[in-house]
């Protein structure tokens, strides 16, 4: 039958059309949901006059206006045969309005198998008669003009859709938590492929966060529609639906997007069993049971990219005008896709707001869940529909987190807060991975994006007693000090095994005295939020024999880390509560333990003075040597860094004369520390031959010490002393011997645990091997000096002055 001559005025109305609206026929296609061959066929004359439904499609995505429209319809109508019953050729069809006429007759389906198909390959009995397919019919969504960064994700999708004789399927699982911007990535990415897969795509919702989820039978009828199979001729049943269905689109060459999966059986059947297409599924939940598919997990971008993505929704000029204000917005959104986007829309529903202002709004927490939302974008429903799909006990536990004070936790810290098991908490943890709203941080820690742990605060407040609450952070305090104490008492030179059992018996550890000591310094720096806030929380309730029993464990420890600054905040805390309780004694030891955090940690010298100063009269008061004898010590420590030497070193004398009245293994060390300072002040007067005599004495008393009770503190002890043998001889010049003492602390700090002390060592180390000429041994030193600078992410990893 021949072209009609309408067919040729159509054509030439929508070419002109398309070019006068600047689009290329890709962009005219993807935009009207047909396909790039079908467009060229319309503009080249091939096809019978389109179906109206098609046209209305190709008006909108032109913009035309009703005269247009109207002239557009009419030319398509006089192409329309009549008469004559269009039916598709056979071979692989677009997801349009179907190809070319082809004679009228049975026609099986597009790459559907003929009569000889073996068994369970296409549905028995006759082959469905399929009409041109559904133009417009689970059509793409618009694609996001303002789409920013996941460059890298759309580049592995990219290059995994590039074979086009795939030896199997390819199917993308996009997964992660409520606001990442899935549904946005997938259709991006589909309209990004569009070019590549001429014979269309398609857009399907799955409604898994809905409160009845689309069935995969009526997922697969939608689809087969849309491919153009007749509503009589679509199977009854979800195994022969999805059979047609995978035998329709074995040799097309289309997208099918998946979106918002709810599990496994609802996403099996409608993947293709073989072919070039691509399937692009999205899912709250990780889908774990989904086999043989790419999985991609998006997570928040990064501080650059939120802020680019607010300058494309809001404006550059918005950004630019308060770059600082910007990044603070982006920060407060947690850098999540759909809280940037609500908080880029309010800028630009207010022009007159400035960025300043809306980020000082979302800055008060108990209101920034309220603010972000405009129109019908919010984020607390975005999390409400994954909380509410969950189990009770995954909804406590998700309640629960919300408890914690560190950035990450372990499921054995959170169990404290939940009341379970350390292995049930860890159980409903992963399942909570599962489905979006926890994050792995490590292989064995866990974390809340800050947006979700605002609205498990949230839900916290709602859903239980503020009597429960407060019982579950109080009794959570209590075993997070408790299991504090445990582990810092491993420390103590004076602490016996029967004292630790507690940490001991729940480590695993307790044959290997090296593992269990790394072990208790491990847990102490990673969980020092939260046993921290439990130490305030228990002064706040006026627990203070807790508070001071958990300093008094702490302080050996302590001396691990000296660029810690929270030890002023645990020792300023034990001093308040020894006077809560009015225990004179110790209010006498913790002043000590505050005046050396003073002069040692926080380096604020004077202040250091006058709390030695406050202790030593407490002391006196005591007629207790001990604490007269630290007090004088710390008094001489804090004159020293003042370099009023001549004063320190009497200081010294007089802290070893008060140490030589008491017969104990503290006064023992005592004694060796004041060594230590009276050399130090010798050799910063300039008398390094004198300091290096003093400090070989004060080295060998601490040697002794660790042959006579070999413990961390006795190493480190040694070490120190080491050390400062090595500064000593350097101020000599006397390079060689300076690298024999520099390596002798180097054993003893590996015996406490590689401390941060160690690594000023390896760096001073390194200085003696460059001034001997060895400077490939340097830089293998100063490398291990760096690395552990950085090691593990640890709190307090930075050279101690």
């Amino acid at each position: 039958m021949a072209v009609a001559s309408g067919t040729g005025e159509f054509g030439h109305l929508l070419a002109g059309h398309r070019v006068t609206a600047g689009l290329t026929q890709e962009d005219l296609a993807a935009t009207a949901g047909v396909s790039l061959r079908a467009l060229g066929d319309m503009e080249r004359g091939r096809t019978r006059g389109p179906q109206r439904r098609t046209v209305q499609a190709l008006a909108a995505a032109l913009g035309l206006d009703g005269p247009q429209t109207a002239a557009l319809e009419r030319a398509a109508q006089s192409g329309r045969p009549r008469g004559v019953r269009q039916v598709p050729a056979q071979g692989p069809s677009a997801v349009t309005d179907g190809p070319s006429a082809a004679p009228a007759g049975p026609s099986r389906a597009a790459g559907a198998p003929g009569p000889g198909t073996a068994p369970g390959q296409a549905p028995p009995g006759p082959e469905p008669r399929t009409d041109p397919p559904v133009p417009g019919a689970l059509a793409l969504p618009r694609d996001l003009a303002d789409f920013t960064a996941r460059e890298q994700a759309l580049a592995d999708l990219a290059a995994l859709t590039a074979d086009r004789r795939p030896a199997h399927p390819r199917v993308v699982l996009i997964s992660g938590q409520p606001g990442l911007g899935k549904t946005a990535f997938a259709l991006h990415a589909a309209h990004a492929l569009a070019p590549a897969f001429p014979d269309g795509q398609l857009s399907l919702d799955l409604g898994g966060t809905a409160a009845t989820p689309l069935p995969a039978r009526e997922a697969l009828g939608q689809v087969l529609r849309a491919l153009g199979v007749k509503d009589g001729e679509v199977p009854a049943g979800t195994e022969e639906r999805a059979g047609l269905f995978r035998a329709l689109v074995r040799d097309r060459r289309l997208v099918l997007v998946l979106d918002d999966a709810v599990d496994e059986s609802q996403v099996r059947p409608l993947l293709p069993g073989a072919g070039p297409a691509v399937t692009i599924v999205t899912s709250r939940h990780a889908l774990p049971g989904l086999e043989a598919v790419h999985r991609l997990r998006l997570d928040v971008l990064s501080p650059v990219e939120a802020t680019a993505l607010l300058a494309r929704i809001a404006g550059p000029e918005r950004v630019e005008a308060a770059p600082a204000a910007a990044a603070d917005l982006a920060r407060l959104c947690g850098y999540l896709p759909l809280a940037l986007r609500i908080a880029g829309q309010r800028l630009v529903a207010r022009p007159q707001q400035p960025v300043t202002q809306l980020a000082r709004q979302l800055a008060a927490e108990e209101s920034r869940l309220d603010l972000l939302e405009t129109g019908d974008l919010a984020v607390r429903p975005a999390f409400e529909l994954s909380y509410r799909r969950l189990p009770a006990e995954a909804r406590l536990v998700l309640r629960r987190c919300a408890l914690t004070a560190g950035q990450d936790f372990t499921a054995a810290v959170l169990a404290h807060y939940a009341g379970l098991s350390a292995g049930r908490t860890e159980l409903v943890l992963e399942q909570l991975v599962d489905a979006g709203l926890v994050q792995p941080a490590t292989p064995e820690r866990y974390r809340l994006h800050d947006l979700v742990r605002l609205y498990a605060g949230e839900r916290l407040a709602a859903d239980e007693s503020a009597e429960a609450v407060a019982e579950a952070r109080t009794e959570a305090g209590r075993r997070l000090l408790r299991e504090a104490a445990g582990h810092g008492l491993r420390f103590d030179p004076d602490h016996t095994a029967t004292a630790g059992a507690a940490a001991a018996a729940s480590s695993g550890s307790a044959d290997d005295p090296a593992l269990l000591l790394t072990e208790s310094a491990r847990w102490l720096e990673e969980e020092h939020p939260e046993w921290l806030a439990a130490l305030y929380r228990a002064q706040r309730e006026g627990r203070h024999r807790e508070v001071i029993d958990t300093a008094e464990a702490m302080h050996w420890f302590s001396d691990r880390l000296l660029s810690w600054d929270l030890w002023g905040e645990v020792f300023q805390l034990s001093v308040d509560a020894a006077r809560a309780c009015g225990d004179r004694q110790a209010e006498a030891v913790h002043v000590n333990y505050l005046a050396w955090t003073y002069t040692t940690c926080l380096h604020r010298y004077q202040r250091g003075i006058e709390l030695a100063g406050e202790g030593l009269e407490l002391a006196r008061a005591l007629g207790d040597h001990e604490q007269q004898g630290w007090a004088l010590t710390y008094l001489g420590s804090g004159l020293r860094h003042l370099q009023r030497h001549r004063e320190a070193s009497e200081s010294y004398q007089r802290a070893a004369d008060a140490f030589a009245e008491v017969d104990n293994r503290a006064a023992m060390i005592g004694r060796l520390v004041t060594l230590r300072g009276a050399a130090t002040c010798l050799r910063e007067l300039g008398r390094a031959e004198e300091a290096v005599d003093v400090r070989r004495r004060a080295l060998a008393g601490a040697l002794e010490l660790v042959e006579r009770w070999s413990s961390p503190l006795m190493h480190l002890l040694a070490a120190m002393t080491a050390h400062e043998l090595g500064q000593d001889r350097a101020a000599l010049k006397r390079w060689p011997a300076a690298e024999k003492a520099y390596r002798q602390a180097l054993v003893h700090y590996e015996a406490v645990g590689r401390p941060d002390s160690m690594t000023k060592a390896l760096t001073e180390l390194g200085t003696a091997l460059i001034e001997q000429g060895r400077a490939d041994e340097a830089r293998e030193i100063l490398t291990e000096a760096l690395t552990d600078l950085s090691a593990d992410g640890r709190p307090g990893r930075a050279v101690a002055p």
